[in-house]
């Protein structure tokens, strides 16, 4: 069943001939009628405004710019018509890896096309093509829920990929500013997060440095959140934390590397306790005291 014939999506992605772009996409050396294949140079093509990716690694790209002087441009990249420019719809970093490489011009199959079908062309084959880190794709995946009206099911089809990865890479975007850059920096991985999921606020935050400190693997990370959020339903009446306490009780955690709790009754007494999964970490803990 095609995608018109389940539903309208916005104006369709199928009126607005994606099928037929994302084809000329994964073999741009086909063309049509609509198309024109021809070699551009540099300093007339300008990036993308839609593309998702917000950051490219230096090191592959200039692995991409080696083997492009080794073997030229195997694929065009693909543009659109801009004034007297050419704006990239799909390929921006064999064209930035060509200007690493000394190239002066590049191959390119000119497809002139809307805005809205440009910004589709753009998130769904950077999505495919698994050129985004996690934040990335999550934002993309949201354009395309909030842009094109797709539900999850449509999305999934679109990119490749199974209706439950879709959900479970939409949800990454709930978590804190923080530790979303923590995720998009290579710190965490995609298991760390989704079990970081669990918890909110603060503690979402404290968790994610211990598994930076720790090392600690997506097993442990579940282990440790299980073990606060017992914690925390033992003290689900009790007032919230007081700032400057949850201060310190965070930077005690950084300083220890490890889950510190601090209990601060109404009289000034209270508890100090600190979280550890072995005798191992324990005794890290009281090296750090010492």
């Amino acid at each position: 069943m095609s995608m018109t014939q389940k539903r309208g999506l916005g104006r369709g992605l199928s009126d607005l001939g994606l099928n037929e772009l994302l084809t000329e996409i994964n073999d741009a050396s086909l063309a049509d009628s609509k198309t024109e294949l021809k070699k551009l140079t540099i300093d007339v093509i300008q990036p993308g405004r839609y593309q998702p990716r917000r950051q490219m690694d230096k090191d592959a790209l200039e692995e991409l710019a080696n083997s492009i002087r080794a073997q030229g441009i195997i694929q065009p990249i693909v543009v659109r018509p801009v004034g007297q420019r050419y704006e990239i719809i799909a390929g921006e970093r064999r064209w930035r890896a060509a200007q690493l490489a000394g190239l002066k011009e590049v191959p390119a199959v000119i497809r002139p096309i809307t805005d809205e079908a440009a910004i589709a062309m753009s998130l769904i084959e950077n999505i495919q093509r698994q050129n985004l880190n996690a934040i990335e794709e999550a934002a993309a995946l949201q354009r395309l829920l909030d842009e094109f009206k797709m539900t999850h099911e449509e999305i999934a089809e679109a990119v490749g990929k199974s209706r439950t990865s879709v959900t479970n890479s939409l949800r990454l975007l709930k978590l804190n500013p923080d530790v979303k850059a923590l995720l998009e920096q290579g710190h965490l991985d995609m298991g760390h997060a989704r079990a970081l999921l669990a918890l909110e606020g603060f503690q979402q935050s404290e968790a994610a440095n211990i598994i930076i400190k720790r090392a600690l693997s997506v097993r442990e990370t579940e282990k440790l959140i299980q073990h606060w959020q017992s914690e925390g339903k033992s003290s689900a009446n009790r007032p919230s934390m007081d700032p400057d306490v949850a201060r310190l009780q965070h930077h005690l955690s950084d300083k220890l590397g490890a889950a510190v709790t601090i209990r601060h009754g109404a009289k000034g007494k209270g508890k100090l306790i600190i979280h550890y999964n072995s005798a191992d970490e324990l005794e890290g803990i009281l090296d750090r005291i010492r």
